[in-house]
């Protein structure tokens, strides 16, 4: 049997796993990213050789199968994982695409939800354990999710009501833990990313990335390296 290997499933090129690889690697867990989006029959790796998934984000509807097929197989996936509890992780379309996996309505949100903004917590998670009732992050998002049946709801905001949700071994985050300094440079300098946006306003998400990330930081540790521990422990199970 091959080495069990964690799957990541990336988008486009800047929507980077940034801070979840970098845990992944830490804890020596064999990674593979792939970009199916749009791949109608995309080749995959043995199920079975599969530790744990991780889904990013991206500029494309979680059901927009017409135009990115590959994101029906990633929820497929994600389903499949979940149902025999593989680690699951989807980072805002990523958490969309495994809650309408699991049946949950897409809609577009009420205003799109870009910089750095509260969302309050409301239930804990193992590796999902925020120190305070409201903690301030990055959104970059205009769609939102409801929450699958049988979920538990994690976070909300004032414009979203599913921030944050687990299901079975699976976690959503509609919000950007991920981002490191160096990501967050390159997603200012991605024309797809900044459209509309003055110079103002990419001054204020400098200013506020410097001011909030140092804070986000032990979180986004505590949620990533969880999970990349559960990933190394699933993997193992598969070599016993």
């Amino acid at each position: 049997m091959a080495k069990a290997q964690v799957l990541i499933f990336q988008h486009v090129d800047w929507e980077k796993p940034g801070r979840i690889l970098d845990n992944l690697d830490e804890m020596d867990v064999p990674t593979q990213v792939l970009n199916i989006a749009k791949k109608k029959k995309p080749d995959l790796p043995d199920f079975n050789e599969v530790a744990g998934v991780v889904i990013m984000g991206g500029p494309m509807g979680a059901t927009d199968y017409d135009k990115y097929p590959g994101l029906k197989a990633e929820g497929k996936i994600a389903k499949a994982a979940i149902s025999v509890g593989k680690p699951v992780l989807g980072v805002c379309l990523g958490h969309q695409i495994i809650a309408t996996a699991l049946g949950a309505k897409l809609k577009s949100g009420k205003a799109p939800e870009i910089g750095f903004l509260p969302i309050h917590r409301v239930d804990r998670h193992d590796y999902f354990s925020m120190w305070s009732k409201e903690l301030t992050v990055l959104h970059w998002h205009n769609d939102v999710v409801s929450l699958p049946q049988g979920g538990q709801l994690l976070a909300k905001s004032s414009l979203t009501k599913n921030q944050a949700f687990r299901v079975g071994s699976a976690l959503g985050m509609q919000f950007h833990l991920e981002v490191t300094a160096p990501l967050f440079e390159e997603w200012l300098g991605t024309p797809e990313m900044v459209e509309g946006m003055k110079k103002s306003d990419l001054s204020k998400l400098r200013d506020d990335f410097a001011e909030y990330n140092p804070r986000l930081q032990p979180l986004a540790e505590s949620v990533f390296s969880g999970f990349a521990a559960r990933c190394s422990s699933y993997a193992k199970s598969l070599s016993d």
